[in-house]
């Protein structure tokens, strides 16, 4: 060997001992480098900021143990359901993300839309896609009366606390009231003779069975609060490039980390996926389009009227809050164009295990829905509607990704998944015990 070519093989060795490359384990002490503008948003994205979840002054019994035990038993119970078969956690099946990994949901009959998880919505105002509810609890009652959910109805649910949880719910609510005279079956949503039968009872009887649907929702609200997510290996690698780990940034790969600068810069995704949650909880029109192309959803648009006539919003008689705490539906915007056709942000934790994706289940995976955005094509339904054709833009413009740089966002995406975890108490704490997760 000359001496030349020599002296190169020892500055290349030298190279090598100093970046890592070419260890025998294949593996490197990569130095990632992020500006301090970069270090803020990688720091306000990160799990171990998010605090305990807000306080619900509309339910009472939000935080409290009995009530969370309770709402875990109602919330697995197919007996609240028309047929027996259907229950909470038939859709958002805990070993499943708490949802159920279809298009679109499936109780006692089918659904327009996909299944949302149940984690971490004690952070949310509006609940639903199109954020119809406006709280945990009064989302619990929805799909008990839905037709294609659980298919029930308020006289029938209150039988089966009677039933099965007087115990549990006195000590929590009080008596339940005596439901003897009342009919098997009665409900304001439910079928001809079930609204027929509602019809028939007094004010008070009602306002009885009312109050125990409204308990119901609030006792599995007080369940579902303590569920969320888990650190994933995106926080631990932020959590080692504040402390100047270069050993922990290896929890990313180098692909991993290409999609991560794109996903807070070029890529936009940001935009609405921040904070720790990564989703800015409001509504967008994406252009998604819709699973029945002559019968488009108009997502938010029709939702806002919902929510403020809904009888168990945070106004409610039912409500435990004081008008003054209920500031979200207040002052809740209506009659946006921008509403129309715009679904809610969906936290992006642990979205690769939830495929498939979007308000209907319309895209497959997450290759698709990258390519969506980049794409950006015309929405079917919104704001900026265009007079030839009904078709209107939507709130985003097509975003120049290689296939290459979409492939290292999709990559990146997949950091995001850790366990669900319940959590014992309020405070958020890492030590949570762990439901699922991959």
């Amino acid at each position: 060997m000359t001496g030349a070519l020599a002296a190169v093989v020892v500055v290349l060795a030298s190279l090598s001992l100093l970046t890592g490359v070419g260890r025998a384990d294949g593996a490197t002490d990569r130095h990632d480098t992020w500006s301090k503008e970069e270090w803020g948003v990688l720091s306000s994205m990160s799990l171990y900021k998010l605090p305990a979840p807000p306080p619900d002054p509309s339910n009472a019994v939000a935080d409290k143990p009995e009530a969370v035990a309770l709402g875990k038993r109602l919330f697995a119970d197919a007996r609240l359901s028309r047929n027996g078969a259907v229950s909470c956690a038939s859709c958002h099946a805990p070993d499943r993300q708490f949802q159920d990994g279809l298009p679109v949901g499936r109780g006692v009959g089918v659904g327009k839309r996909r299944t949302m998880p149940v984690a971490a919505t004690a952070y949310s105002p509006f609940l639903f896609w199109d954020g119809r509810k406006d709280s945990q609890w009064s989302q619990a009652l929805g799909p008990l009366e839905d037709g294609v959910e659980h298919g029930g109805n308020r006289v029938q649910f209150a039988r089966v606390v009677r039933a099965h949880y007087r115990r549990e719910y006195e000590s929590l609510f009080g008596a339940v009231p005596n439901l003897q005279g009342l009919p098997a079956d009665a409900s304001p949503l439910g079928s001809a003779d079930e609204r027929e039968a509602w019809s028939r009872l007094t004010n008070a009887q009602r306002d009885a069975v009312n109050r125990v649907f409204a308990n119901l929702g609030k006792a599995i609200a007080a369940y579902e609060r303590t569920v969320s997510y888990g650190d994933s290996r995106f926080d631990r690698y932020v959590d080692a490039v504040l402390k100047g780990d270069h050993g922990g940034q290896q929890t990313l790969s180098a692909q991993e980390v290409k999609g991560l600068r794109l996903f807070i810069g070029k890529a936009q995704c940001a935009t609405c996926h921040n904070g720790p949650l990564l989703t800015d909880q409001a509504f967008h029109n994406t252009g998604i389009p819709p699973r029945e192309s002559a019968r488009p959803d108009r997502g938010r648009a029709s939702a806002t009227a919902k929510v403020l006539a809904d009888e168990f919003n945070c106004l409610s008689r039912y409500s435990d809050a004081p008008p003054q705490a209920c500031q979200e539906l207040s002052f809740m915007a209506t009659g946006e164009p921008g509403m129309e056709g715009a679904f809610k942000t969906p936290s992006l934790r642990n979205v690769a295990l939830r495929a498939p994706y979007m308000h209907a289940g319309q895209l497959a995976n997450l290759d698709e829905v990258v390519t969506h955005y980049v794409r950006s094509p015309a929405a079917a339904v919104g704001h900026s509607e265009l007079a030839h054709g009904g078709q209107g833009h939507t709130e985003r413009k097509p975003i120049r990704l290689t296939e290459e740089e979409t492939r290292d966002v999709v990559s990146f995406l997949s950091s995001l998944s850790g366990p669900i975890v319940e959590r014992p108490s309020r405070p958020y704490d890492h030590g949570s015990e762990q439901v699922s997760g991959r």
